[in-house]
């Protein structure tokens, strides 16, 4: 069993343009963040964005490296619609194929299984069949003759998600309220890097943390990257919440090109450390 440690630019080196990268998560919550700046500092573009959306496809929309996203939503939670995303879907930067929720999640789970589709009845009736041509509907075989909608494996190149806690071996732990189907966006992948606010002995994984709490298994893991602070600033509960007047502060910075230039420069022309001092900085200066 070796170790697969190693640093947010040696994960997102890995990473080349064209790819179909999913991103864990959900809305502004447990986002892989640093894994994202990381992504930002390479030449790597023209992806295609597998999301249940927040700032993660906020930033690289922001950024031009989506050529197609796949998501259900794009939201900061505690502001309903992800602002950059808005900016650049409104001047057509990427194409967007939606999908209602479930059907996201059955199409990462068709992937996971390795099957072309899963049959759901999501959808039926409603007007994502309509925004979106790609879907089929399949007939069941059997004498019932129900139709279904073929819901199409959302497979991928790589999986870039947060926990909690994960040992060297790709073992990984979420201690919050809810998995977010990180663990299905590395089976779905051909490779799947795992940052962490911790990493552990094996060991203290079940410390004080129910069985179920271990999410995500090594056999589906290609690299594993401490990171305290990983998720900022979306919440990583219960290590901390989500920073709301930082977010404030980035979903204004979608105003025009000068607030967005002013706050890369200060938040995101630097490494990951840079980027944690600029942001204690921020909050020294709130008070």
């Amino acid at each position: 069993m070796s170790d697969k440690t190693m640093s947010a630019e040696e994960a997102v080196g890995r990473l080349r343009s064209g790819m179909t990268v999913g991103i864990g998560g959900w809305g502004s919550r447990r986002k892989p963040m640093a894994l994202v700046r990381a992504l930002l500092r390479t030449d790597v573009t023209d992806l295609t964005v597998v999301s249940y959306g927040g700032p993660d496809v906020g930033l690289l929309a922001a950024a031009g490296r989506i050529r197609k996203l796949v998501a259900a939503f794009a939201t900061l939670d505690s502001i309903p619609l992800e602002p950059h995303f808005t900016a650049a879907r409104q001047r057509g930067a990427f194409e967007l194929e939606e999908l209602d929720e479930a059907m996201f999640m059955w199409g990462l789970t068709a992937a996971a299984q390795r099957l072309p589709f899963l049959p759901v009845r999501a959808a039926l009736g409603s007007d994502v069949m309509k925004v979106n041509p790609r879907l089929r509907t399949v007939t069941s075989p059997y004498d019932d003759g129900e139709e279904f909608v073929a819901v199409p494996a959302l497979r991928l190149d790589a999986a870039l998600v947060h926990l909690n806690r994960a040992d060297i071996r790709g073992n990984a732990q979420y201690l919050g309220p809810d998995p977010y189907f990180d663990d299905l966006f590395c089976q779905a992948a051909d490779t799947a890097y795992v940052s962490c606010e911790q990493i552990v002995d094996t060991a203290d994984l079940l410390k004080d943390a129910a069985p179920q709490s271990l999410l995500i298994k090594r056999a589906f893991v290609t690299g594993v990257v401490e990171t305290p602070g990983g998720a900022h600033f979306t919440s990583c509960t219960p290590d901390y919440d989500r920073d709301e007047p930082f977010q404030r502060a980035y979903a204004q910075s979608a105003r025009d090109p000068e607030a967005w230039r002013a706050f890369t420069d200060r938040f995101l022309s630097g490494d990951e450390p840079a980027y944690q001092a600029a942001v204690t900085a921020f909050h020294e200066e709130r008070t």
